[in-house]
């Protein structure tokens, strides 16, 4: 078989389903093997929108997501999406194709070194100018994008290799030079852990990303009720506890809710299970969880004392971690319940005492407050919705008051803060889970970057609702215009002519405004059970800013607290 045909029947011994992409000239031969083989596909309506979509899909599934795109600007396209998934660790193939061998490095057409590029914001890629290397090449991308922490993979081929016959074998097995894929535990630091708590009178579990990514939030919610120890999340944790759980506070962080970062900074352990420490939250590095012992369980040692200083490092694996840790402390003679109880119900009357709120409308101005609309759909969602969302002020009132239950329900670009991924990943989220209710929450500036793929999801009769936070106006960047530049709108205010609901209805999707608080309890509960893409045009007012809030350099517990809330 030809290059091109080795590189789809490696995909399918690889599990792959499904591939999103975009052709172009040094694809063809690729495509070609697609269109003769019949392998699935989604063509999406740029190669931007390709990428978040395996993005979504492997965020939503735990697979790895893969995307297929051309040389040159094709490949570029791709990068902003190869950055949003290396950050947040989701593990991607991108699969580029190269001018062919006699070409490369003559800044030949369409021709850029994919692989210069995206060396900082991939785990790993390569350039194949060799037919015979490519079948080794797929068996280690995959067993690189998804072992140890994931990530993205890039495999740049060059044109010819597509075309190139030769005798086609898959490997069995991976053999890496300094990296096994393997992650075991050490057993003496997790004795250590239980002397810890065993020590402990205020503990608090501090729950990241690396949960969801290890699909180890069973084990979590086991260590949270087994302990009776509160806990709290990062934005990427979002849903590895459930909403309502006695003792999860909620996320924590610049926007995140007052009991959790009050409770950071009064514990005296901090258990900290697959998270980065982002500065989005921990507020003033030196002086957060002041008087706390920090026990870090990472798989990553380049994240260890990387931004806040560990007292205790458990390297490895949660999925090989967290079971040893559960087993010793069912086997330990102390009743942390009983231990914990009081500090527990301390930090559980902080949260009934501060709640997320807002000032609800009235009968005078019948607006719709941007969170009463998320409280409303989080109502109205199924459990086994897959909430996702885009990057503004409306990703942040969507982690306050959309109640995520399960892991891996709430997708969001965390580290990169990347505006336009939240459609194209709607759309891979729900084919990854076809039978699964998919609710976007995005604003009118993120929804204009890569809202071509409404067409990608109308052709494909993809169902995503589409709910539109929509202020007329960049709204993150217009409250930090309004708190430090003296309501200075610079270039943020977005009061044009676009008419987002025949945006919509030109791409073959459906389109509904709403714009009286009214219209939650009367219009929205049916626009939500339409069958297909809907978008929901939702006007709420411009100055609203998401409290509470913790300035740049402060500490976590010196919030800027939301109204209605006490301090």
């Amino acid at each position: 078989m030809n290059g091109a045909q080795a590189v789809l029947e490696s995909l399918k011994k690889e599990g792959v389903d499904v591939v999103f992409g975009y052709p172009g000239g040094a694809v063809l031969t690729l495509y070609d093997a697609v269109y003769q083989m019949n392998f699935p596909h989604v063509l999406t309506r740029h190669e931007q929108g390709a990428v978040h979509a395996a993005d979504g899909y492997a965020r939503a599934t735990g697979k790895v997501g893969v995307v297929f795109a051309t040389s040159g600007p094709g490949a570029g396209n791709l990068i902003t999406g190869i950055a949003t998934a290396n950050i947040d660790s989701i593990p991607l193939v991108c699969i580029t194709g190269q001018v062919a061998n006699p070409y490369i490095g003559k800044d030949s057409f369409q021709e850029a070194d994919i692989v210069g590029i995206t060396t900082p914001i991939t785990k790993h890629n390569y350039l194949v100018k060799d037919v015979h290397d490519l079948p080794r090449v797929l068996k280690e991308a995959f067993f690189i994008a998804r072992t140890g922490r994931p990530g993205p993979v890039v495999i740049d081929v060059a044109k010819d290799v597509f075309d190139t016959k030769f005798d086609y074998k898959y490997p069995e097995d991976v053999a890496l030079k300094g990296y096994m894929g393997d992650y075991p535990t050490d057993e003496q630091r997790i004795d250590e852990v239980v002397k810890l708590l065993d020590a402990a009178e205020q503990p608090l579990i501090f729950v990241g990303g690396g949960v969801t990514l290890s699909d180890t939030s069973e084990l979590v919610r086991k260590l949270q009720s087994g302990l009776g120890a509160p806990a709290v999340s990062t934005l990427m944790g979002l849903g590895c506890l459930a909403a309502g759980t006695e003792g999860y506070l909620g996320f924590a962080g610049m926007h995140g809710a007052y009991a959790s970062n009050m409770a950071i900074q009064q514990c005296d352990l901090l258990l900290c299970l697959g998270m980065r420490f982002s500065d989005r939250v921990t507020g003033k590095v030196a002086e957060f969880a002041p008087h706390a012992k920090i026990v870090h369980f990472e798989i990553d040692a380049a994240e260890v004392n990387k931004n806040v200083p560990a007292d205790l490092c458990v390297p490895g694996d949660l999925r090989a971690s967290l079971p040893l840790l559960l087993q010793k402390l069912e086997a330990s003679p102390t009743d942390y319940r009983e231990q914990f109880q009081s500090w527990l119900r301390h930090v559980t009357a902080l949260a009934d005492a501060h709640p997320f709120t807002y000032e609800p409308a009235t009968s005078a101005d019948d607006v719709i407050r941007p969170e009463a609309l998320i409280a409303k759909v989080s109502e109205l969602a199924a459990d086994d919705t897959i909430a996702v969302t885009d990057v503004g002020q409306h990703q942040m009132w969507a982690a306050q008051f959309y109640e995520a239950k399960r892991p891996r329900h709430f997708l969001t670009s965390g580290g990169l803060g990347t505006m336009g991924f939240g459609l194209p990943a709607a759309l891979g989220a729900k084919v990854g889970k076809p039978d699964q209710p998919v609710f976007l929450f995005t604003g009118d500036g993120s929804i204009m970057m890569n809202c071509q793929e409404f067409a990608t999801l109308a052709d494909n009769d993809i169902d995503v609702k589409v709910i539109v936070v929509h202020n007329f106006i960049l709204g993150m960047v217009g409250q930090w215009q309004r708190l430090f530049y003296n309501h200075h709108y610079a270039q943020s205010e977005l009061k044009g002519k676009t008419d987002f609901v025949k945006l919509a209805e030109a791409m073959g999707c459906k389109g509904y405004r709403l714009t009286k608080a009214g219209e939650l309890d009367t219009l929205l509960p049916d626009i939500l059970k339409e069958k297909g893409t809907t978008l929901i045009d939702v006007y709420v007012p411009e100055e609203e800013d998401v409290l509470p809030m913790v300035p740049g350099g402060k500490r976590l517990d010196q919030m800027v607290l939301g109204k209605g809330a006490k301090k």
